[in-house]
């Protein structure tokens, strides 16, 4: 009996360690399993980044063939606005090869900021000649359609394919979607038309200290959240403007920059540190003057930056009601002005053409009775001549005595 209980506590522990034992595979395999997918996961997201810029360069562009498929270059530029990058080479009916890189980008504003920053290389900036901004070189051509860049240069060094890159380019810009608008903090400087497309863009703190180099104030300022920055010479200073997405984030900024200016002019010993010219805050922009010849010159420029704030209703607008009404009101109102004052401009017309005529007519009709040599009280109306007095002006027409 011993012998039998004694086997059947072993039985039960047998059995026990053997559930923790599976138990345990069963966890380690998930957590594998987990761990690889972790770890899978940043790879599969960069292969599928370059295959994204691959496909944008098809077979065939127009005309042109390609010439083996997209690759990946080894030197790979790494500006933070890109997300990948691919370049393949096409051949011209010419015979002429010609090389086209193109990247993904984070969004609009980063692929136009990756234009800005090829500027000073290239040339200038223009708009409705490639894509929706571009850069037309001899030997290169630079462009960006919604959050795509590319650039297209020649094999040769002779400049005579400017036609044909150009040709490429437009062509590979109708496959890219995309809307063809520029970032519409440009269109929001002082005379953007004349320095608008001169101004460097940034949509990282990076790229806009690159652009104002050796500028403390900067290190208080946070692009978290998607803001963007654009740096435009006047003849007035250097304006900086950073735009932020929502009034919190704003104020917040607002308020380190007031602190860091407090604490940079509060230095003791004076150390020298550059300060901007002028600072304000305009809506959710903080604008900058920096190099300004005086502040009054530099708030002079400030004024001129006008924030222009656009609401989006993410559901169903709660003021669509009262905005139908009073756009009914203002139209119906407007049409009844309108009508007024046709009405009135009529009836004015109607008395001075009838008064011209009416006065033609009087001045007529007087000037024939004082052409008649008799004289008539009848007041120009019908009278039987019984006193024989009134000479008759046709007396033919008369009845005779006998008739």
């Amino acid at each position: 009996m011993g012998t039998s209980k004694d086997f059947r506590v072993l039985n039960s522990v047998d059995v026990h360690f053997r559930e923790v034992i599976v138990r345990f595979l069963l966890y380690k395999i998930v957590a594998l399993v987990l761990l690889s997918g972790v770890i899978g996961m940043p790879t599969a997201s960069a292969e599928g980044s370059r295959v994204e810029a691959a496909k944008l360069l098809p077979d065939r562009i127009g005309v042109f063939r390609a010439r083996g498929p997209a690759s990946v270059p080894a030197q790979v530029p790494r500006e933070a606005e890109r997300l990948s990058f691919a370049v393949r080479t096409y051949t011209a009916p010419s015979g002429k090869t010609y090389f086209v890189d193109i990247s993904k980008t984070r969004s609009d504003s980063a692929a136009y900021t990756l234009l800005t920053s090829a500027r000073g290389f290239n040339g200038e900036i223009k708009l409705a000649v490639v894509g929706t901004a571009s850069i037309v070189a001899p030997r290169r051509v630079l462009f960006c359609k919604g959050s795509n860049f590319a650039g297209i240069s020649s094999e040769g060094t002779d400049g005579s394919s400017e036609g044909e890159m150009v040709e490429l380019a437009r062509g590979l810009a109708q496959q890219l979607e995309g809307e063809n608008n520029i970032p519409v903090l440009v269109k929001h400087l002082p005379a953007w038309d004349k320095v608008g497309l001169n101004a460097s863009y940034a949509v990282t703190i990076d790229r806009l200290k690159g652009l104002l180099p050796n500028q403390p104030i900067l290190d208080v300022v946070s692009f978290e959240g998607g803001a963007e920055a654009i740096v435009a010479q006047y003849d007035a200073g250097r304006l900086a403007i950073v735009e932020f997405n929502t009034p919190q984030i704003a104020t917040t900024i607002d308020h380190n920059i007031a602190a860091k200016i407090n604490e940079l002019k509060a230095a003791v010993p004076p150390i020298g540190t550059p300060l901007p010219t002028a600072y304000r805050r305009v809506g959710n922009y903080a604008v900058f003057v920096f190099d300004a010849p005086s502040e009054q010159a530099a708030n002079q420029l400030i004024d001129q930056v006008k924030y222009q704030q656009v609401v989006q209703w993410l559901g169903e607008d709660p003021f669509v009601y009262e905005r139908a009404t009073r756009e009914f009101t203002e139209t119906t109102l407007g049409v009844f002005v309108s009508v007024v004052k046709a009405s009135g401009l009529a009836l004015a017309a109607c008395f001075v053409v009838g008064g011209f005529f009416g006065a033609l007519l009087f001045s007529v009709r007087r000037a024939r009775q004082r052409a008649r040599e008799a004289y008539s009280d009848s007041g120009a109306m019908l009278r039987l001549n019984l006193d024989e007095l009134t000479p008759e002006s046709d007396p033919a027409r008369l009845l005779g005595r006998g008739n």
